[in-house]
C-alpha cells in the first residue's frame, strides 16, 4: 500500500490528464495502486431516484455502453444514499467498503471498493476523501461527455423527454448554511412540461415552480420558453415582478399558450421571504411537526389573455428556522393525487432530507396512479436552517444534521 498520506493531489491531475468519459477509471487506477484494491466501482444513481447504475466503460456487440441496474429499495446502497455516512463489512476477499459520491447535498453515486482485510479507519477516511473529490470530478468532466448523462437514465428519452430533462438544474439538490433544497419530477405518461429550477446568489435563494398547459412536445416547447425567460431576467437582475412579466409576455408574444407557476425569493441575511403565485397550486408548510397550507394570494397564469391588467403581486412569506417548505404541481393533487394525504405524508417525513422526502411525495402519488401518471407530479422541498448557520456540519458533501436523522417510515 501506498505510503502517500492523501494522494489527492495526483489523483487530481491524473484525472485531468483523462479523457472525460476515462476520468472514473483513472481515479479508479489511483485507488487501486494507493489501497491495492482488487475492485473499485463507480455506481451512478438513476435520475428517478430508484437505482442505481454500475458504470463501465465496455462496449456491447451492438456499439452501445453496459451498466448493470440495481434497485435501491432495502439495499445497502440505499442506506449510504440516505445517510450519507460510509459502509464496510468483512467478506471473504477483504473488506468491502462503500462511500457517498455527493457535493452539496447532491447524491451523485456512490464508490465501492474491495480492500485488504482491516485496512484501518485512516484508509477508510481517505477512501470517504477520494469519494468526495470524484463528485467534483465528475462534475467538471460532465460538460464534455454524455456517459454521466446516459448512466443517470433507465430508458432513451423520447424528444419532449430530452428537453424536459435539460431545462432542470444540473444538480437537484443543494445545501448551504441556511438551508437544503431538492426537487424531483415524476413525468407522466404523456410529459406534461413541469419544471423547476434555483440559483443560489451572494444573499439570494431564487426558486421556481412552473406547469404550462397541453402534453409531449407542445408542453415542452412551452416549458422551454417559459423557462427561458424566466432565467434571463433573473440573471439580468430583474425582481420578482420583473420575472414574471417577462415571461408573462414570452408565452403570450410566442404562442405558446398558458403556464401557472411560483417564484420564491429568500434573503440568506435577512431570511425575508417572497413569491408571486401565477395561478399554482398553494404550497405547504411544515413547522412544528405540522403540515398546513399556505393561503397566498393568487395572479392570472403566464401568458392567459386578460381584459384588465393585473401586475403580479410580491407577497412576504413568513418563514422561520426548523420550517420545511413545499413547492409542488397540481399533479400532485388532482387526479390520482387525491388519493395522497399530502400532509400526513409530509409529516410522517419530517425526519429526512428533502432528497429522500421529495423521492417519497412523488413515489406516493405515482403508485396510487398505479405506476401510470396522467399528469406530471413536481415537488420541491426546501428545509430552513435560519440565519444562525455560520457553516454547515459537513462530510463527502451533506449536512449531516439532516441526512442521517433518518427514515421514521418505511417507503409509501
Amino acid at each position: 500500500m501506498s505510503d502517500e498520506p492523501s494522494g489527492l493531489p495526483q489523483l487530481l491531475t491524473a484525472a485531468e490528464r483523462a479523457a472525460p468519459a476515462d476520468a472514473v477509471a483513472v481515479v479508479a487506477e489511483n485507488l487501486r495502486w494507493r489501497f491495492e484494491a482488487t475492485m473499485i466501482s463507480f455506481l451512478i444513481v438513476d435520475l428517478t431516484g430508484k437505482a442505481v447504475a454500475r458504470l463501465s466503460t465496455a462496449v456491447g456487440e451492438d456499439g452501445g455502453r453496459e451498466a448493470e441496474r440495481i434497485p435501491l429499495f432495502g439495499s445497502v446502497y440505499e442506506e449510504v444514499i440516505r445517510t450519507q455516512r460510509p459502509y464496510q463489512e468483512a467478506t471473504g476477499q477483504g473488506r468491502r467498503v462503500i462511500a457517498p459520491v455527493t457535493n452539496r447535498g447532491d447524491a451523485i453515486g456512490l464508490l465501492e471498493l474491495l480492500l485488504p482485510a482491516d485496512p484501518g479507519e485512516e484508509v477508510i477516511h481517505a477512501v470517504g476523501e477520494a469519494a468526495h473529490i470524484l463528485a467534483y470530478v465528475l462534475i467538471a468532466n460532465g460538460r464534455f461527455t454524455d456517459l454521466y448523462t446516459w448512466g443517470r437514465r433507465s430508458r432513451p428519452p423520447t424528444l419532449a423527454a430530452e428537453i424536459q430533462y435539460q431545462l432542470l438544474p444540473p444538480s437537484l439538490t443543494c445545501e448551504a448554511a441556511q438551508f437544503a433544497l431538492s426537487g424531483h419530477l415524476e413525468p407522466s405518461e404523456d410529459l406534461s412540461g413541469d419544471t423547476f429550477d434555483y440559483t443560489v446568489e451572494h444573499d439570494t435563494l431564487h426558486v421556481s415552480v412552473t406547469d404550462p398547459m397541453g402534453h409531449d412536445l407542445d408542453a415542452a416547447l412551452a416549458a422551454t420558453v417559459l423557462v427561458g425567460s424566466l432565467r434571463g431576467a433573473r440573471r439580468a437582475g430583474a425582481d420578482l415582478t420583473g420575472q414574471a412579466d417577462r415571461a408573462d409576455r414570452a408565452l403570450a408574444d410566442h404562442g405558446q399558450g398558458h403556464a401557472t407557476g411560483q417564484l420564491l425569493r429568500i434573503g440568506l441575511r435577512t431570511g425575508r421571504a417572497q413569491l408571486v403565485n401565477a395561478g399554482h397550486p398553494w404550497p405547504l408548510r411544515m413547522r412544528g411537526g405540522m403540515a398546513e397550507t399556505i393561503t397566498c394570494e393568487v395572479d392570472h397564469p403566464f401568458g392567459l389573455p386578460v381584459s384588465v391588467p393585473h401586475p403580479y403581486r410580491v407577497q412576504d412569506l413568513d418563514l422561520r428556522p426548523g420550517d420545511r417548505l413545499l413547492l409542488l404541481t397540481d399533479g400532485m393533487l388532482e387526479r390520482h393525487g387525491e388519493k395522497v394525504d399530502l400532509h400526513a405524508l409530509l409529516e410522517r417525513t419530517r425526519g429526512l432530507h428533502p432528497r429522500e422526502t421529495a423521492l417519497t411525495l412523488t413515489a406516493a402519488v405515482r403508485d396510487a396512479a398505479g405506476g401510470r401518471l396522467e399528469d406530471d407530479a413536481t415537488v420541491v422541498c426546501l428545509d430552513w436552517y435560519g440565519l444562525q448557520q455560520p457553516q454547515r456540519d459537513v462530510s463527502s458533501g451533506a449536512d449531516l444534521g439532516k441526512a442521517s436523522a433518518g427514515r421514521t417510515e418505511p417507503w409509501p
